[in-house]
């Protein structure tokens, strides 16, 4: 749903509605074990019970907003498991 630059930005609404889809898709992905939504692009057939979510999320949201939520995911996840490694390292238990 990428607006014209010439469209005023999504509402309070689209916004809410935007991130509940989201929500939605990336529980969807967490009940899979798939962390980057990327895999679902390129082999749907990994997360066949979530292709209806991604396509409500997609229509729902500015693609520039899923690219960053989709990236954004990933980090997350990178930066949770640094964090563990770091404290596993240290000798403190997570």
């Amino acid at each position: 749903m990428s607006p014209p630059p010439s469209e005023k930005p999504p509402s309070r609404e689209q916004r809410k509605k935007c991130w509940k889809l989201r929500d939605e898709y990336f529980a969807c992905l967490d009940s899979l074990n798939i962390i980057d939504p990327v895999i679902v692009e390129k082999t749907p057939d990994r997360a066949p019970s979530c292709l209806d979510k991604k396509k409500h999320y997609e229509d729902a949201c500015m693609a520039s907003w899923v690219e960053y939520f989709n990236k954004r995911r990933v980090l997350d996840e990178r930066q949770k498991q640094y964090l563990k490694l770091s404290e596993q390292q240290s000798g403190k238990q997570a």
